[in-house]
């Protein structure tokens, strides 16, 4: 559908399945970063939550953030 193909890898085997361990790996250095300054999220009643709701944010800083591969962010790549 994307032009992806699924490819499965052994399981509890890092080195082969390296691209999401990196993935995952830049989400939990971000995460750290913001728990670490003290970033918190209230809602419209001013009810603090936990970490699992930043999530979102975290999606939207790797997005845009420089890859090390090309040194531009994605929509930079995109848009030009």
């Amino acid at each position: 559908m994307l032009g992806k193909k699924l490819e499965f890898s052994t399981p509890y085997c890092p080195q082969t399945d390296v691209s999401s361990e990196r993935l995952i790996q830049a989400m939990e250095e971000i995460i750290r970063k913001f728990c670490a300054h003290g970033i918190e999220y209230k809602d419209h009643e001013g009810f603090t939550h936990d970490w699992i709701t930043l999530l979102p944010a975290v999606q939207l800083a790797y997005n845009t953030s420089q890859h090390s591969p090309t040194g531009k962010s994605p929509p930079f790549l995109k848009k030009g």
